[in-house]
């Protein structure tokens, strides 16, 4: 049996959790079309009973560190980087090649790496054949696979690749888990997501969400969250006038949060202000980023 840790790493924006959420048949990574939507290393197992297990781990877009937070995120790229036994390197068919190969060569991963070409439904085919043979020919690629992480496109042959290189090994979870992450995560990452949609530049970067109720009832699941922003100003624009935004998070969250679970869903949320928390360990470690 084939089992091990493959680890999907990037630039923003360039589709790591699309991918995730591809591969596993489930969405377990929220995606926006905002960078540095992700902040935590998410991992999802896809598992076929005596054949493989396959541990995939989302981590959040590779940056330069402007605060804390940030440093935290490139904490979870580094945890990442220590247990991969393959490395999934994801690019962007339309951006900067010779700047996603200088930060794939700063990982210096000792273990082979698949560059994966995504986007290709939007890209030229002289695009993909010159993207091929750049990434071809650098010393840390073992091979290039083509693939649509929308379209859910190119999978097959990615899952070939990758079960060829996975060590033999037994399982490291069981057959019928998914994540290891506990479903209070996700029910914040989903409130999270909500306010990436909804929201412009400005809001989605400053905030963070902390379930502090899940309880389940006989009829339905109660939880209560806050959404932690810096300053009064950003508080008053996600209530908005008459309490519209809050509500309207709140009834985006609410559908997607009963889908996930399979249940209904009581959601009380309210917006606190923390000055300064993406600069607090304190703060950081009381919002799960550890």
């Amino acid at each position: 049996m084939k089992s091990g840790f493959v680890n999907i790493f990037g630039k923003p924006n360039a589709g790591k959790s699309t991918l995730l959420n591809g591969l596993m048949g489930e969405k377990l990574a929220i995606v926006s079309n905002k960078v540095q939507t992700t902040r935590h290393r998410i991992k999802g197992f896809l598992t076929k009973e005596n054949e493989y297990q396959i541990i995939f781990s989302d981590t959040p877009g590779i940056i330069e560190p402007k605060y804390k937070l940030h440093e935290k995120m490139m904490n979870a790229v580094k945890s990442a980087l220590e247990d991969a036994d393959v490395a999934l390197l994801i690019v962007d068919i339309n951006d900067d090649l010779e700047e996603c190969n200088h930060i794939f060569s700063s990982l210096k991963l000792k273990v082979p790496c698949i560059v994966v070409l995504n986007k290709i439904d939007k890209a030229k085919i002289s695009d993909i054949e010159k993207a091929k043979n750049y990434f071809a020919a650098q010393p840390y690629c073992k091979s290039t696979i083509e693939i649509s992480a929308l379209q859910q496109t190119g999978f097959e042959a990615l899952l070939t690749e990758i079960i060829a290189l996975l060590p033999e090994g037994n399982p490291f979870y069981n057959n019928d888990d998914l994540t290891d992450l506990p479903t209070k995560f996700f029910t914040g990452e989903i409130i999270r997501e909500k306010i990436y949609q909804l929201f412009g530049d400005e809001i989605p970067y400053h905030s963070a969400v902390m379930v502090n109720e899940f309880k389940e009832k006989n009829t339905l699941i109660k939880i209560q969250a806050d959404i932690i922003v810096q300053r009064e100003t950003q508080k008053v624009i996600l209530i908005g006038e008459g309490g519209k935004m809050i509500k309207q998070i709140g009834t985006l969250a609410r559908t997607d949060i009963e889908t996930f679970l399979g249940q209904k869903v009581f959601l009380e949320l309210f917006v606190k202000v923390r000055p300064k928390w993406r600069e607090n360990d304190m703060q950081l470690k009381e919002y799960g980023y550890n």
